[in-house]
């Protein structure tokens, strides 16, 4: 009579049902957690204890003999000499001080989409300490990173252009932020036509261009300078000194210019009045010959 032996049936066959505890415990032992329903991972547990009490007993008993049937046991057990290797030289130093109860099950609050089971985690008690950790890479292997990253954001972007534009100028805005590197802004006026739902989306950070591009003068705007300058050219001197003035600082180079224009202002002046007096001696002789020939 079978009484008291219906536990973790899994609605499932019974070589369907060991595979599968295989399957969970090979993953569970490279993994350290995983995920799975909460019927499967109490259906893993005593499975994968018994395991862990084989390893142990091996790494206990120094007979050879011993630990080579300990591990076919295991292998037997797990159905993978990957996964009975890593448990028999790495994990089971973790479990050595520990009499049973080396898993932990977690229930999850959200339950699978679909069929809406419970799921949990499954994972070790000991936190699994590698032996061999992956050395640092070298720079070379950098390189080749940054290589096939340039490489799949062409494949995705599909131009050049831009993707060397991202990489080389937009990156460093990036750099502080994790996630959320766009907004968007909804638009209150739809589009003509369909009337689709409008909005802007663009990129959180300011971007900041390295070499700006320098402003383009157009004809009118070179026209209005010349005209500017020439106009400076044509003021007169007091103008100019006041400009003197405002970018010199030293007063003595400020007084000497003054002096200067002042000196140069008055020889114009003597200059102007000699030449105005006989001008107008000329303008009179021409008058008076002109009442001579008018007969009054």
């Amino acid at each position: 009579m079978r009484h008291r032996k219906h536990n973790h049936l899994l609605g499932v066959k019974t070589a369907h049902r060991t595979s599968l505890i295989a399957n969970l415990s090979c993953s569970l032992i490279d993994n350290g957690r995983i995920t799975t329903t909460l019927a499967k991972a109490r259906a893993l547990r005593p499975s994968i204890e018994k395991a862990i009490t084989l390893a142990k007993k091996a790494h206990a008993s120094d007979d050879a003999a011993n630990k080579v049937h300990y591990r076919r046991l295991a292998i037997a057990r797990l159905r993978s000499q990957k996964a009975v290797k890593k448990l028999f030289d790495e994990l089971v130093e973790q479990f050595v001080g520990r009499n049973g109860g080396y898993t932990r099950i977690y229930k999850l609050a959200i339950p699978r989409l679909g069929d809406a089971a419970d799921m949990a985690i499954i994972e070790f008690v000991e936190e699994i300490q590698k032996k061999n950790p992956k050395k640092k890479r070298t720079t070379k292997d950098d390189a080749a990173n940054k290589v096939h990253y340039r490489r799949l954001a062409i494949a995705r972007l599909r131009s050049q252009k831009a993707v060397k534009k991202l990489f080389d100028e937009l990156v460093e805005q990036f750099v502080g932020r994790n996630g959320g590197y766009t907004r968007i802004y909804k638009l209150a006026i739809p589009r003509l036509g369909d009337a689709a739902d409008m909005a802007i989306i663009e990129f959180v950070e300011e971007i900041q261009k390295k070499n700006p591009k320098k402003k383009r003068t157009t004809k009118k705007a070179k026209e209005k300078l010349e005209a500017s300058s020439e106009v400076k050219e044509d003021l007169p001197n007091e103008e100019k000194v006041s400009d003197t003035i405002v970018e010199s600082n030293d007063q003595s180079v400020v007084e000497e210019k003054i002096a200067t224009s002042a000196a140069k202002d008055e020889s114009i002046e003597e200059v102007s009045g000699k030449e105005s007096e006989p001008k107008k001696a000329k303008k009179k002789s021409s008058k008076t010959k002109a009442e001579d020939k008018d007969p009054e």
